[in-house]
């Protein structure tokens, strides 16, 4: 038996309270001896007395609810659990509990992608804190916790099990040696018991938990106890109380994202992509070309985010409120028009994804246009009055496409409509592919004016998730374009 496995024995003996004389001896050389040991068994403990308080404020609460005088069975687990601090203290000492952050190793980092050379692949990790404005870093912690953070974000670790999240997004994959891997945020904390899940700490408000397997423990800053969260549960952490949030699972990158983005990278594929851009910013059928980039003010509610790109920025939308607001065209007409994005979807719970909505949806306003993510997740580009060509076999009025756009939710993908009046046709692409192309018997010349990305005034017009690289033509593109735009932009491999 290895020391390693020797050590979970004693200490499981040891929580257990049935651990003998000659066996507590072992355990005493054992923490003597090995520094790596002594952390360990520290880990052990916290997370052992954790799940004791979460399980006896679960134990009290049934009681009370029965209206019954708390058992005294309650009594000695707490008991156990002073005694057993006291016992850590003698056996230990408090020499080790102390030691300095900076001196040792809480994790490794695996990979990183656009964080330059602060966090290089296979640097030891210390207690000192680190800032990241650019990028996403993996850290592999000593007990084998997975953690992955994106900039902009400021943490620190406090021990192998214990991380500071000051700011910033971060998904773990915790396996079971490193149960009780704790992420520390301004609003409270969040406990692993083993899973995989996603912390969000925004620069104010509350910090977010959401659990994508297994189960975490959250308490917020001045509550009175715990919460349990399980496999499609999310919270925010607010001032002393918790409350229920949509699970938003793909707002968060996870390990095969980041191997992609990392070899997507590799070579000069960011230039050409700005290159590209300021390309179509010269096109004189350019209406609007946003890249969410500099200090240009945009309108509206939103959180900004990082982008595809590392360091570059993007408007991320999560309250049904979030928009940004526009006013593009005046009030010219287009007898073709092109949008196309690069859109990151956290879920599709809305009955429609907004991610162009012009406002005066009504009257003789012909021609305006909505772009959306439809209930069946496909795009739909709508106009007002513009009808389908007989025969055509839609369930509603409006074109959609024919890929689901879910297949990518998570990751980033490219969605482009071109629309021709002459011609009466709308053509859909998914990430550079033709998808599917529709007949109008009406249609009118495309109208803009003031509109809305994000949200449209209604509910279920709201949009979760990520836009970048946001472009409106006054002219058709064709499909080698639509391609040749996906392609110098994709940020995977």
């Amino acid at each position: 038996m290895t020391d390693a496995d020797e050590l979970e024995r004693l200490t499981q003996a040891y929580l257990d309270g049935r651990i003998e004389a000659a066996d507590a001896g072992r355990l005493n050389a054992l923490l003597s001896e090995d520094a790596g040991a002594r952390r360990a068994f520290a880990d052990a403990l916290n997370l052992d007395t954790a799940i004791a308080a979460t399980a006896i404020g679960w134990q009290l609460e049934d009681e009370a609810a029965r209206a019954e005088p708390p058992r005294a069975a309650a009594f000695p687990v707490l008991a156990r659990w002073l005694a057993l601090a006291a016992g850590v203290a003698l056996v230990l000492g408090a020499t080790w509990l102390w030691q300095s952050r900076g001196s040792t190793a809480f994790a490794t980092v695996e990979k990183g992608v656009g964080v330059g050379e602060q966090l290089p692949a296979g640097m030891e990790v210390l207690g000192s804190k680190h800032t990241i404005e650019a990028g996403t870093v993996e850290l592999l912690t000593a007990r084998g916790a997975r953690v992955i953070i994106e900039a902009p974000a400021e943490f620190y670790f406090e021990s192998a099990q214990r991380l500071h999240m000051l700011r910033g997004r971060l998904s773990a994959d915790v396996p079971a040696a490193a149960k009780g891997f704790t992420v520390v945020t301004p609003s409270g904390d969040a406990i692993d018991l083993g899973t995989r899940f996603g912390v969000d700490v925004p620069e104010s408000g509350a910090s977010e938990i959401h659990v994508f397997e297994g189960e975490v423990i959250a308490k917020a800053n001045g509550a009175e106890g715990e919460q349990s969260l399980r496999a499609g549960d999310a919270l925010a952490m607010g001032a002393g109380a918790n409350s229920v949030l949509q699970l938003r699972s793909s707002a968060f990158i996870q390990r095969e994202e980041l191997r992609d983005l990392l070899a997507g990278m590799r070579g000069d594929r960011q230039l050409r992509s700005d290159a590209a851009l300021a390309a179509l910013r010269a096109d004189p059928a350019a209406i609007a070309v946003l890249d969410f980039e500099g200090d240009r003010p945009f309108p509206g509610t939103f959180r900004s985010v990082q982008g595809r790109w590392p360091g570059s920025r993007a408007p991320e939308f999560v309250r049904a409120g979030d928009h940004l607001k526009l006013d593009v065209g005046g009030g010219q007409t287009w007898p073709q028009l092109t949008l196309a994005a690069w859109v990151r979807l956290d879920s599709l719970g809305a009955l429609y994804q907004s991610l162009l909505h012009a406002d005066g949806w009504e009257g003789e306003n012909f021609g305006l246009v909505h772009w959306m993510v439809n209930q069946a997740t496909t795009m739909r580009f709508a106009m007002w009055g513009n009808r389908l060509a007989p025969g055509e076999r839609e369930s509603q009025p409006y074109p959609d496409s024919r890929t689901p756009v879910s297949s990518d939710q998570g990751r980033w993908v490219h969605l482009a409509t071109v629309y021709d009046s002459a011609t009466g046709t709308v053509r859909f692409f998914h990430n550079g592919d033709f998808d599917k192309e529709v007949k109008q018997s009406t249609a009118y010349p495309a109208r803009l004016g003031p509109i809305q990305i994000g949200n449209w005034n209604q509910g279920e017009r709201k949009l979760s998730g990520r836009v970048d690289e946001f472009v409106i033509l006054g002219r058709a593109m064709s499909d080698a374009e639509v391609r040749a735009l996906y392609e110098v932009g994709n940020p995977y491999r």
